[in-house]
Formats: C-alpha cells, sequence, structure tokens
C-alpha cells in the first residue's frame, strides 16, 4: 500500500463516515492489523481583552507610562478607567514594579519589558502553538489565567497499517458485507440466510465503569444496622460528649481506674449536671455495694469527678442512660456511632473509631441466650465459624469474648459481651438481667475488606475506592 497512514479528520479522500472509520480501526487494532494513536494539538490566541492589552499595553504598564514618580492613586483613576486601576494595583505589587503607600503608587527605578509583555506581541487573532510562537509555557499559563488568550484544542485519530496488516493487504481482500444488527426486515425476507454476521468477542473484558457508590466502610455499617433492626432491635443515639457518671460511674467503673487518666480519655473543661434520682444509689454501690452482696469499691465517691465532661469513650454510655430512661422490660436496643479514645495513629489504632453496643433487659435472660443473639449477628455477616472464649470486663459478669474463623487468620477477637453486673442495674432500678455487648466495628471491616491498615478505611484513596467491589458473592 502506498499510504500507510490516514489521519481521520482529513478523510484524505474517503467515502467513509469518521464513525465508521474509527469503529472499523479499532476492529483491525484488535486484530493486530493496525496501530491508533489518538493525539491532541493545543493551539492558542489572543482574546478580545488580549488584542486590547497588546495594542494598549498591560494595565500596570499603561499605568506605569502615565507616572514619573509618586502619584495619587485618585488622581490615576480620573486618567483611567477604575477597571483598568483594580488590575493594575495588584499586579504592580506582584511583579514589583511599584509600592503602594498611604494611597500613592510609587514606581521602581528599573522596570524593564517582561516575558508576558513579549508574548503579547507575539501572539495575534490567529491560533498557533506553543512551539511557533517560541512562548515559555509558564508565561502562556498565566496570560490564561488573566484570560488574556484563549486556548483551542483539535483531536486527531492517525491509523497506520502494520507490517502484518500491510502483508494481508499485499494478498488481496474480498470485500464483504458483515452484518451487525438483525433486523425485523431481514427476518421476513428471509434474506438474513445469505448475509455474513460480525462475530462477537464474548471472553474481551468489557470497558472499567467506575460509578458512584457508597463507601465500602460505610455499607458495612449500613449493613450491620440492618441486620439488628431485622432482629428486632431499636436503634439509639446519644451526645458525644458524657458526663464522667454516665461514661464511667454508672458502669461501675472506680474514679481512680487507669482508663479515666488523661493518657487514655479525651477531658473537657465543661461539667455537666448530675441524675439527682441516681447519685445516691450509685454513690453507695461504689463505697460499699449498695444493698447487694457486693463490697464496692472502698473509699469516698467525688460527685465533683462524676460532673467533669468527656467524649465518650465508648457507646455503652448510651445504652446505660438508654436503660435508665427505660427500666422496664422488655428492651432490645443496639448504638452503632463514634467513640473517642486517646491513642497513637498506627496500622491499628485510631483517636476516633466506630463501635457496636446493643442490649437486651427481659425476665429470664440467660447466658444462653446472649450467646446465640451474638452468634445469629455474626452469621448474618458471613462467618461461619464462631466462638466464645471466657473473658473480663469490669461491669459484666459472667463475661466472653466471641471470634470468628478467618482462612489467613485463624481466629480473631471481635469485640466483648456479657451480662451487666447487679452493681451497675441496681443504682438504676432495674430488676432484669441485661445481656449486653460491643464490638469492633473497624476490626470488623479490616477483615471484611481485607485492610491491613486501619488508616485506610478514612482515607479517601480513589483507586482502592475503585477496585472494591459492591459485594462479594
Amino acid at each position: 500500500m502506498e499510504n500507510l497512514n490516514l489521519t481521520l479528520n482529513e478523510k484524505d479522500g474517503t467515502s467513509l463516515k469518521i464513525e465508521n472509520a474509527t469503529q472499523a480501526s479499532f476492529l483491525l487494532e484488535e486484530k493486530g492489523l493496525a496501530e491508533v494513536k489518538d493525539e491532541v494539538s493545543e493551539k492558542y490566541r489572543l482574546s478580545a481583552e488580549g488584542v486590547q492589552y497588546a495594542e494598549k499595553g498591560l494595565p500596570e504598564r499603561q499605568v506605569l507610562n502615565r507616572i514619573d514618580g509618586p502619584t495619587s492613586i485618585k488622581n490615576l483613576q480620573e486618567m483611567l478607567s477604575p477597571g483598568i486601576m483594580g488590575i493594575a494595583t495588584g499586579w504592580l505589587k506582584r511583579k514589583g514594579w511599584a509600592s503602594i503607600e498611604k494611597g500613592n503608587i510609587i514606581p521602581a527605578a528599573d522596570v524593564s519589558e517582561t516575558a508576558d509583555e513579549i508574548a503579547l506581541a507575539k501572539l495575534g487573532e490567529t491560533a498557533a502553538s506553543l512551539e511557533e510562537t517560541g512562548i515559555d509555557q509558564k508565561v502562556m499559563k498565566d496570560l490564561l489565567k488573566r484570560k488574556l488568550v484563549e486556548k483551542e484544542e483539535t483531536k486527531s485519530r492517525t491509523i497506520t497499517i502494520t507490517a502484518e496488516g500491510q502483508k494481508i493487504a499485499a494478498s488481496g481482500l474480498e470485500l464483504t458485507e458483515d452484518i451487525t444488527q438483525l433486523t425485523s426486515r431481514m427476518l421476513k425476507s428471509g434474506e438474513w440466510k445469505n448475509k455474513t454476521f460480525r462475530s462477537y468477542n464474548i471472553d474481551k473484558p468489557p470497558k472499567k465503569v467506575y460509578a458512584a457508590k457508597i463507601h465500602p466502610y460505610q455499607r458495612l455499617i449500613d449493613q450491620m444496622r440492618q441486620i439488628f433492626l431485622e432482629m428486632g432491635f431499636t436503634e439509639i443515639k446519644g451526645d458525644i460528649i458524657q458526663s464522667s457518671f454516665w461514661n464511667f460511674d454508672a458502669l461501675f467503673q472506680p474514679q481512680d481506674h487507669p482508663a479515666r487518666e488523661m493518657q487514655d480519655t479525651f477531658h473537657l473543661e465543661s461539667h455537666s449536671q448530675l441524675p439527682g434520682e441516681y447519685v445516691e444509689t450509685v454513690c453507695s454501690m461504689h463505697e460499699k455495694g449498695g444493698d447487694i452482696e457486693s463490697r464496692g469499691w472502698g473509699g469516698k465517691w467525688d460527685s465533683d469527678v462524676a460532673k467533669r465532661n468527656v467524649l465518650r469513650t465508648h457507646t455503652t454510655s448510651v445504652s446505660i442512660k438508654h436503660l435508665a430512661d427505660n427500666p422496664k422490660p422488655p428492651v432490645k436496643a443496639f448504638c452503632i456511632d463514634r467513640a473517642y479514645r486517646r491513642e497513637t495513629i498506627d496500622p491499628t489504632h485510631t483517636p476516633e473509631f466506630e463501635q457496636l453496643e446493643g442490649v437486651v433487659m427481659d425476665r429470664n435472660m440467660s447466658f444462653a441466650n446472649l450467646l446465640g443473639c451474638l452468634k445469629e449477628f455474626y452469621h448474618r455477616m458471613g462467618f461461619e465459624n464462631v466462638r466464645f472464649r471466657p473473658g473480663y470486663f469490669p461491669y459484666t459478669e459472667p463475661s466472653v469474648e466471641p471470634e470468628v474463623y478467618i482462612e489467613e487468620l485463624g481466629w480473631v477477637e471481635l469485640g466483648g459481651a456479657g451480662i451487666f453486673r447487679k452493681e451497675v442495674t441496681e443504682p438504676l432500678g432495674i430488676k432484669e438481667p441485661v445481656l449486653a455487648w460491643g464490638l469492633g466495628v473497624s476490626r470488623l471491616a479490616m477483615l471484611r475488606l481485607g485492610l491491613k491498615d486501619l488508616r485506610e478505611l478514612y482515607q479517601s484513596d480513589i483507586g482502592w475506592l475503585h477496585k472494591t467491589p459492591v459485594c462479594k458473592l
């Protein structure tokens, strides 16, 4: 073939429409018979404003041409239009051509012609490329920002026949029409019997489409929420700022417990009023064990310590307050929300994290009910193998730690659970057993999403978001 290259926007005397030639070229490229190359060329021309400044000079130059020494801005505004002065003032300072003091413009000693002025003189109303004008790319970018230059983009697609393509073309081609669509007319007339239909490559992967979708972490949180709603639970919410009373004292956590220290908890300068109906009973439980078979923590319980506000360290503070407000059975509630602790940021810790908290309070509730509820939740989350091992938590007894089996990791602990101690429920007037659990949402998310660094859950890594499937089948 004499002409091995064809630029589609030139048409080169062919009767083919560009869209038909494009389709054919891609088919040839798939078969290795042609190469398709897309190019974008950029050309620049002066805008209407740029033409004006090319003739009269840039606003900052126009101002300098009118003054020999310090000159009042007010006088210059009378000589030049307010629009020119508004533009010129900023550029005079930016270029170091003048300073402004007490309403006067003071020109610099040496103000030679600059690259943008030279560029304006070179450009005209006819579009030209950077190579043709010899203008520096940074200078052109500045002129574009000032809207003194307009950019034109011309897209072209060049098809080059490969050596294999030339070989086939030289051997002689028999042109036949390939049908891409079967119509009702062909079926009625029967002409489809004598037609050749274009084959489709069903093994070729389709073009990737990155459609909008919910963040994988939020999607997982929504799934957990839906599971508990389907299990008959009510979702509850609470304040991020909680008094130490609800965050610690109501949960029978001693006032000298290490978790209350500054290195573990975000303490605030503000204070809250204590719930009067529970102060005496909680105080009695801490100091001497109340009216049950408990010795409490001993010492003196300080109401001022209980009034101090903190950023909630767990959502259990929301659950216990809900139980205090609803002491009569049945209660079946969950909270999935953010908690805060003074953690050093690393691959497994962040100062903010999501926690899933749940409580069930009713007559005759037992430890077996707790295990069954948690097992059902984890099964619905897709974990087939679930087990429980004994654990210890300050406000539950007995306590367990649920674990799920991950093929690559073995058994992984995912939270804590138990039955609220009487030291927690009695001061609040709760007479029935309370099943309670707190699950680490972020750790579960890392397992489900195959992450090794917790921080990736909170970073908007577009590449990772694109690759993460909406669901795993």
